[in-house]
């Protein structure tokens, strides 16, 4: 590090193995804190890579097995249009007449097959390698502006075939070609031909020609992201992974996205505006982003992965295909979800039985769920084939009041109401970072949100003891004796929370004198518990307490949070202001 001599007019930036160097003013956008939304975009990347490379390769042994079974048979062969077919076997002058007259008149894009149905030499597209050859992934990151993740993840994920880093600012493009180069990711100069010295004409072995020059590892393009994903949505032009870390809002690219990946790719997407997801105060912004309303509620946070998941499964749906979360974070201002995104028609009916609209008592914040559609399997009696019906769903399931205190109840969504993560998604991370602790400057941290959101159940919401509490007006239970009176009596979800509650409210009486007629807790109150809670401590508890587990990391710099939005460079903030004038 003592080595690099940084220019004037510049400083130099490290993380992990990659190195920048940044102008003074603020040209492209980088933020320090992001360290962790970058070791953990690095990490799930590599451990999907492995999973997909393990499909592939199970898909080709299978192939492999499937051509082994079927080399006995020869079943006939499927002709094709344009090629002219002749019979080796064929003894007679006559047909060796008619083959030389067809290589004399053999037209544009016609071949000359040997009769067995395979074209010569050259035509054959199904040939199984002797061994598994691993695919490597390409990465797309639309709006990279520095470099600096595209680069981490040319150097530090084994599966990558290159990455494409683009932005529209051409200051942000000038430095990334910078910052690529300087870490050795650029265009290569293509290697010598290897094979015999050139005075040696007359050996056998052929020399080989390389194709041409290296386009590097790290691609750099300016221009518009969603032109540049629109241009990657043919079959053939898709790429494995899209990673879309705008300033602010991703909403106005998810479109582009969800074409552009390859079926069973990976999309990333960071939403940075917690300001419109993680409360009330904009619900018509919400609305026009994201498809769906959000809630004033301590869970707000998990409202806003599931309104972030709903608004890309349904840009999805619309072009066939649909989309399985991988893992969802709400983190410090901002929400992360990795999904990865496959074609299936009968997935993406399934889809709207995986949305619902939410009904969120203003008073206690008790939840119900009106799931838009229900799936109904039908048997058939003499096949026993299972059909599935697509219903929608009756409703509402609450009247106008909460029943637990009367409180009135505000209508969220529609929103994601499945799975957050993959359990065995999650797993995989977990011990790839237990396992690569030294190359993840964030490691304790990400070992803390992936442990909790590996053990959390796969229902929607949650609640805290104290905001209960709260609700109470009583003295709040410890952590410990909420989670033993729940295993006690075998419930995993919060519709008995309430009575326990009532429970503690037993043992630590409320003042009722302090508690206005009308309020929430005095309807919480007047009610009685519909069991006995056991407070005792249960043995699975000790097992949850003693995991020590870092969920907030220490603040960096003296000023931290969100950075301030990239500032374009000279005749950058002129660019469309002339492209108009020109019109």
């Amino acid at each position: 590090m003592s080595s690099i001599v940084t220019p004037e007019g510049y400083r130099l930036h490290c993380e992990n193995g990659a190195k920048l160097l940044l102008p003074a003013s603020n040209e492209a956008f980088l933020n320090p804190v992001q360290e962790f939304n970058r070791d953990l975009s690095v990490a799930s990347i590599r451990v999907w890579s492995e999973q997909f490379n393990e499909i592939k390769e199970k898909r080709w042994d299978d192939k492999r097995k499937r051509k082994g079974q079927g080399a006995t048979q020869q079943p006939e062969p499927k002709r094709k249009k344009g090629v002219i077919y002749y019979f080796q076997t064929s003894p007679h002058p006559l047909v060796h007449s008619l083959v030389n007259i067809a290589f004399e008149n053999l037209g544009s894009g016609e071949t000359i097959s040997n009769g067995r149905g395979a074209p010569d030499e050259g035509d054959r597209d199904d040939t199984i390698e002797s061994s598994y050859v691993p695919h490597k992934v390409v990465i797309l990151e639309p709006l990279s502006a520095t470099g600096l993740r595209s680069i981490r993840y040319a150097q530090e994920i084994p599966l990558v075939k290159y990455v494409i880093a683009n932005d529209l600012s051409p200051s942000a493009t000038e430095i990334m070609k910078r910052n690529v180069l300087f870490n050795e990711l650029g265009p290569q100069d293509p290697p010598k031909a290897t094979g015999p010295e050139e005075e040696n004409t007359t050996s056998s072995t052929p020399t080989r020609i390389p194709k041409g020059p290296s386009l590097g590892k790290v691609r750099v393009n300016e221009g518009d992201a969603c032109s540049l994903m629109y241009a990657h949505r043919a079959e053939r032009q898709r790429v494995d992974v899209v990673d879309l870390d705008p300033y602010g809002t991703a909403a106005p690219f998810l479109d582009a996205a969800v074409q552009c990946v390859n079926d069973g790719g990976l999309l990333c997407v960071t939403c940075t505006d917690l300001s419109v997801l993680g409360n009330t105060n904009y619900p018509e912004k919400c609305f026009a982003n994201y498809g769906g309303v959000p809630v004033k509620a301590e869970y707000c946070h998990e409202v806003a992965l599931r309104l972030v998941l709903h608004a890309i499964s349904t840009s999805a749906a619309r072009y066939g295909r649909y989309i399985h979360p991988v893992l969802s974070l709400s983190i410090d201002f901002y929400v992360r979800v990795f999904v990865r995104v496959h074609a299936a028609p009968i997935e993406v009916k399934k889809a709207y039985s995986k949305t619902s609209v939410y009904y969120v008592c203003a008073g206690c914040q008790s939840f119900h769920a009106q799931p838009l559609g229900k799936i109904v399997e039908k048997t058939t009696e003499s096949s026993s084939h299972v059909n599935l019906q697509y219903k929608t769903h009756a409703g509402p399931p609450v009247s106008q009041h909460c029943d637990e205190c009367g409180g009135m109840f505000h209508v969220a969504g529609p929103m994601w109401s499945g799975s957050l993560h993959d359990k065995d998604f999650t797993g995989r991370l977990l011990r790839h970072i237990e396992s690569e602790e030294a190359k993840y400057g964030t490691c304790s941290r990400m070992k803390g949100m992936i442990t909790l959101a590996d053990q959390e159940l796969d229902t929607p919401f949650y609640f805290t003891p104290s905001r209960v509490a709260g609700f109470f007006h009583s003295t709040c239970p410890s952590l410990d004796q909420v989670a033993s009176a729940l295993l006690h009596n075998g419930f995993l979800v919060r519709t008995v929370i309430h009575d326990i509650f009532r429970c503690h409210v037993k043992d630590h009486p409320v003042k009722m004198e302090n508690i206005k007629d009308g309020s929430p807790a005095t309807a919480l109150l007047s009610k009685t518990a519909s069991f006995e809670a056991n407070f005792k401590r249960h043995p699975d508890v000790s097992a949850l307490s003693n995991v020590k587990l870092v969920r907030y990391q220490q603040n960096p710099t003296a000023h931290w949070g969100p950075g301030a939005k990239a500032q374009p460079g000279p005749g950058g903030g002129k660019k469309r202001k002339r492209d108009r004038g020109d019109e």
